[in-house]
Order: C-alpha cells, then structure tokens, then sequence
C-alpha cells in the first residue's frame, strides 16, 4: 500500500407508473396524507424494534454533533491507514448501519479492513424544533461543520466523500459549493440527480392532493411512515415476495438474519425536517433543478459542473428507488476530467450491502480509492 499515516429545465411528463392513472395516484395522495393528518403524527417517534438482530457492531465514537447530525468516527484496526480520511455521508432518511449490518456484511468493517480511516455522517430522527433545516443547514452549517472537524482531528487536509443515494446529492451539492474545502475523492452511490426518471415519486410530488407547504405548516416534521407509504408504492407486491422468500428458506438461520436485519432497516425509514423536505420536493421533484445548473441552496445556486475532483457514481441496474433513469446524468453534470461511472447488479440496498456486494462494489470501490487516497 502507498503512502499512509498513523491512526489520528423543461422536460416532457413521466408516463404513468405501473400503470396508475393519474387520478388512481391522486387518490393513493389523498387517503395517505389525510390518514397521517388525521393522526396527527408530529413524526418525533421513529420505533424501536425489539429484535436481537447484532446491527452497527463495528466499534465507532461519537465525535461531532450539530442540530440532527451524528459524526462517528469508526476504530481503525490497522497499524497503517490511507492518508486521506474517507467521510460516508448517510441519506436523511435512512439510518446508518445498513452499512454496518453484520461482521462480513459490512462495508464499513471491510474499508476498514483495507486501511481507510472511516467516518461517518448519520441522522437523528429530528424534532419539532428541527423543522427549520433545509438543504442551506444540511450543506452549508451540518455537513461543512463535519468536515471541519474531521480536518482538524485527523490533521489532513483533504477528506473522501462517499455519498449513498441522497447523501449522494448532499455531497456532490457539497462539492461544488466548497470547492477549497478539501474534496479530495467524491463518490456517489445511486444518486438522484434527474427527477423524470423517479417516475411515481415525482407523480406523487406532482398530485393535486399532495400539499407539501400543508404538512409542513401543520407537522412541522414530515413523518417516516408517510416516507415509507410513498417507497411502497413503488412496489406494492415486494413485502408480500419477500415474506414468501423468507418461509422458504425458515431452516437457513443466516438467510433468516439477514432478512430481518433488511426489514428492520427498511422499517426505520426517518422523518425529514419540514423545510428539506419542501426543498427537496419543490427543486428536485417539481422543477428538477439540477438539469439546468442552477440548483438553489440558501441565496447560491449549484452548477454540479464546478466539481473538478475525481469522481465515482456507482449506479444499481435494478434499482427501483433510484433507477438508472434518475441517475445517469450524474457522470455528464459533473465536471471532472477524472471521472468514472460503474452500473453494477443488483438493487437499491443489495449494491452496498449483503452477499453479492462484497464481490461485485466493494474491491471496485476499494481499487478506485485506493489509488486516489495516498
């Protein structure tokens, strides 16, 4: 291994998705936002699981908090680390240990295992008090704080992002904004950048029935199970599949683990603070700003062709959250000379974790790193 330190615009209209008219989507809007008003759901609660599934088990520490970020700092196990720290940056929705599930399910474990030096940005679920982040606070306040404080206490001047689907977006927005911030390496996994592409949740974005500026007012927090009604949509059939799977295989006690750890992550969607999720609606799903190069954040708007670093999108080709439709154009809007994409097998969650992830992304991701991490 090389050197290393010591441990310190206008588009045409989606067609209907799965065949759901756009009075049938309309309808599925109404009765899920009325249901969630109707409940009153502040969305201050995301439920524990009462499940002894062993998640998140790689040894971390708590090292930087600022409003709902969580920074962790994972325990290097070698005597010798890459000199450039690497800073996974969670999406707000989702919680971290998908990418810490198990001992030999780990992406984490296994960066560590070649010699990276790994942080982490995750999410708490946010509260009342919260309702005011939008992608300004996210970007500009939470995740530069991040930096910064790995900057300091690592005493390296430049960092890896690796994004995961919309901390993907957060990064590359990152990226461009703060371009003497020390980016070194950007990488992305199934970013959305391209909101046509994301067929019903941009139907659903688009419903008459579907008032964000209402919930936002009237919640304050949008809640997680009102994210995760809009997820379901998408496949409406895939947990029903998926029990069936799981009665097939009762006798694999592995196979059984490993399902449930899936569920319960799939489960624990987030709530998402009022405002980000009226930025995120109106900017990406309605006026899909990302494709004219000017992507509002706070008083600046991004053009994604102002990141020069060298850059890595890795795109799922049956991903049905963010398809390749959604993605592709990532590798075009970024404005590297160094820049790679990889569509790999797989889906939204199995591309970074599971089985076939650690012979299919993690020694591509690790060999791409690598090179650009000394």
């Amino acid at each position: 291994m090389a050197t290393k330190r010591a441990p310190k615009s206008p588009h045409k209209p989606p067609p209907p998705a799965h065949g759901l008219s756009p009075e049938e989507i309309d309808q599925r809007v109404k009765k899920t936002i009325e249901r969630t008003l109707a409940r009153n759901i502040p969305g201050l609660n995301v439920p524990e699981l009462d499940l002894d599934l062993e998640i998140g088990q790689t040894p971390k520490e708590l090292v930087y908090t600022r409003d709902t970020l969580r920074l962790y700092h994972y325990r290097p196990v070698l005597d010798e680390i890459y000199r450039v720290p690497l800073l996974v940056v969670m999406s707000p929705v989702a919680r971290g240990y998908i990418l810490d599930l198990a001992a030999g399910q780990s992406l984490v474990e296994y960066l560590l295992l070649q010699g990276y030096d790994v942080y982490m940005a995750d999410w708490a679920p946010p509260r009342r008090e919260h309702a005011h982040l939008g992608l300004n606070a996210f970007i500009n306040e939470m995740l530069d704080g991040a930096v910064e404080h790995i900057r300091v206490e690592s005493g390296e001047a430049e960092i890896s992002l690796v994004g995961y689907c919309m901390g993907g977006m957060l990064s590359c927005l990152y990226a461009a904004l703060h371009p003497h911030r020390g980016v070194k390496n950007l990488v992305c996994f199934t970013t959305p950048i391209n909101a046509d592409g994301m067929v019903l949740y941009k139907q659903w974005a688009e419903s008459k029935s579907f008032d964000i500026d209402r919930l936002v007012e009237e919640l304050g927090i949008i809640p997680g199970d009102l994210i995760n009604a809009s997820i379901q949509a998408l496949r409406p059939l895939q947990r029903s599949a998926n029990q069936l799977q799981l009665l097939n295989n009762v006798d694999n006690d592995a196979f059984v683990k490993a399902n449930l750890r899936f569920d319960r992550w799939a489960a624990e969607q987030l709530p998402l603070p009022g405002e980000l999720a009226r930025d995120f609606v109106r900017d990406f799903l309605r006026a899909n700003r990302f494709l004219d190069g000017a992507f509002p954040v706070g008083d600046k708007v991004v053009d994604l062709g102002k990141i020069r670093v060298p850059f890595l999108h890795v795109a799922a080709e049956y991903d049905h959250i963010v398809p390749t439709a959604a993605s592709k154009d990532l590798i075009g809007l970024v404005g590297s000379a160094d820049k790679q994409e990889i569509v790999i097998k797989g889906g939204h969650v199995s591309l970074v974790a599971g089985g076939n992830a650690v012979y299919r992304l993690w020694p591509q991701l690790d060999r791409w790193l690598g090179a650009r991490s000394i």
